[in-house]
């Protein structure tokens, strides 16, 4: 099994899988030539973007993030003023260092955008060469940038699995495959979902540091929505967007004790977008599961896990995450939550999805009825389109993040009003229906700003 930690991980906007993981992979080829006993003699570093890397990848960010995983930075301990002036210094010299090792780099001759290659294996592809003085291949690797900061091998993409089981991660005592597997095994031991999900992480370290690793996933969701609540002006990329999260936050809490029902969107939007705009911005965010869709899930635990003095409740937030954590393990193991091959069903969808299981469990829900609550979540992000005008992760993606919020909850509510008979459709018939429907999807509405509204949008 993998862990709830590696599905809710602490990074850098605006996005998960063009900003996160080629800095990972670039980072990890450095460490690949160190370990080869090269280094030293690399001249020329040269990088291929294939895909949806290369077709979105200026307004994702992708071309610095990679820069900047050549360098060192790693997405976990970046700030972004730190690589900020990183970026401003190699523009400055043309010196960018590998380690100890310095050598020219020129990002518009080094790194190719070569958008008219989409590989098999996945859309997100990325192939590094390292070249001698004489122009000889020293290390040659291709990566995939999987979605939510994941990243994998050619060999291991390749890699088929056992049977009908995704065999990964660690073993577990609690291993699940589905959601029908994972009911089972909550009606077997009595355990809720997250009690299960505990025990699993349990396998993999001691009980303190997973619950240590929660409580700082839900602080940094909790610090992402408090900067991005007092941050002004105009996000960058060129297409003018201005925040809006402060002014409504400025509005709310002017009028708190409002009873216009109607508010708790509001409250919901204002959060979501709060996080969205601060990773449109290039800010610190956590993949939920990915970064475009990192505003559903703190805008929902922050509005509901709260105690009786309406402080957050660490217990409420670590069964949120934990719940929610199972079920985005399920979309990544079944399926994908990468928008260049699931559309944004496989983001924003799965969020909601994760979002209202989770919630519905902080409610006291069933297991069944959290498994219904997720399954309601994404039914209705079916075909969910990745069209993002001029390839910013900002129109139409941080207020798809308010919709997702607010309809999370309504799902949660939902769910708890059903029996188990009243179910016509299970979580993993629709995990499976997502699947087909993001291969089927046409590839201009899967993050390559070829399709919908990123054609029709000329600027805002």
């Amino acid at each position: 099994m993998l862990s709830v930690l590696d599905i809710f991980r602490i990074g850098i906007g605006p996005s998960s899988s063009h900003t996160v993981g080629p800095m990972r992979i670039a980072h990890a080829f450095v460490k690949a030539l160190a370990k080869s006993g090269k280094i030293e003699r690399v001249a020329r570093v040269a990088v291929e973007l294939q895909g949806s890397l290369a077709l979105t990848g200026v307004g994702h960010g992708t071309v610095d993030a990679t820069i900047l995983g050549l360098m060192g930075f790693q997405p976990e301990t970046t700030d972004p003023d730190a690589a900020a002036r990183a970026i401003a210094g190699l523009k400055r010299s043309s010196q960018l260092a590998l380690g100890d090792h310095a050598i020219t780099f020129d990002p518009a001759t080094d790194i190719d955008l070569a958008g008219q290659i989409i590989p098999d294996l996945h859309p997100n592809g990325m192939r590094l060469r390292a070249l001698d003085a004489e122009g000889t291949v020293l290390l040659e690797r291709t990566y995939y940038s999987t979605g939510g900061g994941f990243v994998a091998s050619e060999a291991q993409l390749k890699r088929k699995p056992k049977g009908d089981r995704v065999s990964t991660g660690a073993q577990v005592p609690h291993d699940f495959n589905s959601a029908e597997e994972l009911l089972a095994i909550s009606d077997h031991t009595g355990l809720s979902i997250d009690a299960v999900v505990l025990a699993n992480e349990d396998a993999m370290r001691q009980r303190s540091k997973t619950e240590a690793g929660l409580d700082a996933i839900a602080e940094a969701m909790e610090s992402c929505i408090e900067r991005g609540l007092v941050q002004r002006g105009t996000l960058p990329g060129g297409l003018k967007v201005q925040r809006r999260a402060p002014d409504l936050w400025d509005k709310l809490s002017a009028n708190r004790g409002s009873n216009e029902r109607e508010q708790l969107f509001d409250w919901l939007n204002c959060f979501a977008m709060a996080v969205n705009e601060e990773n449109a911005a290039g800010g610190r965010v956590v993949t939920a599961p990915t970064n475009g869709a990192a505003g559903i899930i703190p805008a929902v635990m922050r509005f509901y896990c709260l105690d009786a003095d309406e402080k957050p409740c660490r217990d409420n937030r670590r069964k949120f995450l934990l719940t929610a954590g199972a079920i985005g393990l399920l979309y990544k193991q079944r399926a994908s939550i990468s928008g260049a091959e699931m559309g944004c069903q496989g983001e924003v969808g799965v969020a909601c999805s994760m979002a209202a299981g989770g919630l519905a469990a902080v409610w006291g829900g069933t297991p069944a009825q959290i498994a219904c609550a997720a399954e309601i979540g994404m039914e209705h992000n079916l075909g969910l389109t990745c069209d993002p005008v001029g390839g910013l992760v900002q129109v139409p993606c941080i207020e798809r993040n308010a919709i997702g919020a607010v309809k999370a909850v309504n799902a949660a509510r939902l769910a708890l009003h059903r029996t188990e008979a009243e179910t016509c459709v299970s979580l993993d018939q629709v995990i499976e229906t997502m699947r087909q429907t993001g291969l089927d999807m046409s590839s201009k509405y899967k993050e390559t700003s070829q399709g919908g509204l990123a054609v029709n949008v000329i600027e805002c």
